[in-house]
C-alpha cells in the first residue's frame, strides 16, 4: 500500500468576530468564513494551569476524538481540528450555537419545557448508545437556540467507555446538586448521567414554578439518589417517553388495535428473557426481518415456530412457547407498520421494547429447558 502523505498547502483564513469565553483548558472565539458565509466556534487549547499542560492536552485530544465520532441533531458538531503535540497546543472548529443556556432559555420560554426535555433525552441516549459519558452535565453545557433546538456541548471531561473499569469515578468537580449515592463507591456511569440530567430539569421546574411538565413520573425516577431505585439508562427513559406519547401524535383506532393485537400475541409467546439480551433498535432492520419471516409462513394459519418472529426484535437468549401465534396478526401489523411515518414507527418500536421489559428475566439456563 502506498503510504505517501497527502499535504494540504493552502492556508485558509478566518475573520475573528468576538471572544466567547475562557475556561480551564483555553479560550473560545467566534470566527467567520466569508467563502461559505458561515460562522464557527474555535476552541484554542491554552490551559490556565501550566503545570498540568500535558494532562489537559491529553483531555483536549480525547475531546477531539469524541466529537469526531458523534453526529446527532442534539449534539454539537465538529468540523475540523488542528493539533500540535510538539508544543502541546491545538484548535477545534465546531458549529456555532447561537442561543442561550438551558436555564436562561426555559426561564423565558417555559412552555417549551416538554420539547426541550425530549431533545435532551434523545441526545444523551445517542451518547449512551455510542458509549460516551459526558461527565460535566451543567446548565451552561446544554445550549438552546431561539427556535427551541437543543445542543449538548463541551466534552472536555467526556470519556469513551469500553469496559467496566471505565465507569470508575476519575474526576472530581464541584457539583451543583447533591451527588448520587454511587459517588461513595467512586462510580460514574450512565445511571449517574441519568441522575444529573434529571436533577437539572427538576431544578429548572422548581425554580420557575412550571406546572405543565408532562413527564413528572419519569423525572422522579431519574432523580432517585439510590441507583437501584433509579432508571438506569437513557434508552429506558426514551422508551417511557415514547410510550407516553403513543396516543398524543395521532394514531388511529385501527393502528392502535393492530399494534395491540401483535404486541399481545408476541408477549404471550415469550415466557422469559435472559438478562443480557438486547433489543433491535433499528426500525428498518426490524421491519425487513419481520417481512422476510412472514413470507416463510404466510400460507399457514399459525406461525409454525415463533422463534423466527421473536428473533426479529430480541437479540439474545429467551424461552418461548411453540405455537399459538396467528399469522394474520403478523400480516396486519406489517401492513400497518409500512404505512406509518418514521416518528410513528419509532414510537411503535419503543412500545414493543416496553412490552418486552415486562416479561420475566433470568440469569442462567434453567434445568431441563432449552433457550432460543
Amino acid at each position: 500500500m502506498n503510504e505517501e502523505i497527502v499535504k494540504f498547502i493552502r492556508r485558509h483564513d478566518y475573520q475573528l468576530v468576538k471572544e466567547l469565553g475562557q475556561g480551564a483548558c483555553g479560550k473560545t472565539v467566534l470566527l467567520y468564513d466569508d467563502q461559505i458565509d458561515e460562522q464557527f466556534v474555535c476552541k484554542k487549547f491554552t490551559p490556565c494551569y501550566e503545570e498540568r499542560r500535558q494532562e489537559l492536552f491529553d483531555n483536549f485530544v480525547r475531546e477531539t476524538k469524541i466529537l469526531h465520532r458523534v453526529y446527532h441533531e442534539n449534539v454539537v458538531r465538529i468540523f475540523n481540528y488542528y493539533l500540535y503535540p510538539e508544543v502541546l497546543t491545538g484548535y477545534i472548529l465546531m458549529e456555532f450555537i447561537d442561543g442561550t443556556d438551558i436555564d436562561a432559555f426555559l426561564g423565558t420560554t417555559p412552555e417549551l419545557i416538554n420539547e426541550v426535555f425530549i431533545q435532551a433525552i434523545s441526545g444523551f441516549n445517542y451518547l449512551e448508545a455510542n458509549g460516551i459519558l459526558h461527565r460535566d452535565i451543567r446548565p451552561f453545557n446544554l445550549m438552546v437556540r431561539e427556535d427551541g433546538s437543543l445542543k449538548i456541548i463541551d466534552f472536555g471531561f467526556g470519556k469513551q467507555v469500553h469496559e467496566q473499569e471505565d465507569f470508575d469515578k476519575s474526576i472530581s468537580l464541584n457539583w451543583w446538586c447533591e451527588p448520587p449515592e454511587e459517588f461513595s463507591k467512586k462510580i460514574y456511569d450512565f445511571a449517574t448521567e441519568v441522575y444529573f440530567v434529571g436533577k437539572l430539569f427538576e431544578r429548572i421546574i422548581q425554580e420557575n414554578g412550571l406546572d405543565d411538565f408532562k413527564y413528572a413520573a419519569i423525572l422522579g425516577r431519574m432523580c432517585q439518589r439510590i441507583p437501584e431505585d433509579r432508571i438506569s439508562r437513557f434508552s429506558e427513559v426514551e422508551r417511557n417517553l415514547q410510550s407516553d406519547r403513543f396516543l398524543e401524535i395521532g394514531f388511529s383506532e385501527d393502528e392502535i388495535s393492530c399494534y395491540r393485537d401483535f404486541a399481545d400475541a408476541l408477549e404471550k409467546q415469550i415466557t422469559k428473557v435472559e438478562n443480557g439480551a438486547k433489543y433491535q433498535d433499528d426500525i428498518d432492520k426490524f421491519q425487513t426481518g419481520l417481512d422476510n419471516a412472514y413470507r416463510s409462513f404466510m400460507l399457514e394459519e399459525f406461525v409454525p415456530d415463533s422463534t423466527v418472529v421473536a428473533r426479529c426484535i430480541i437479540r439474545g437468549s429467551y424461552y418461548r412457547r411453540q405455537k399459538g401465534l396467528h399469522v394474520w396478526k403478523i400480516r396486519d401489523f406489517l401492513q400497518m407498520l409500512k404505512g406509518l411515518s418514521p416518528e410513528k414507527k419509532r414510537i411503535v418500536m419503543s412500545n414493543l421494547h416496553t412490552r418486552l421489559d415486562a416479561i420475566p428475566r433470568y440469569d442462567e439456563i434453567l434445568d431441563g429447558e432449552i433457550p432460543f
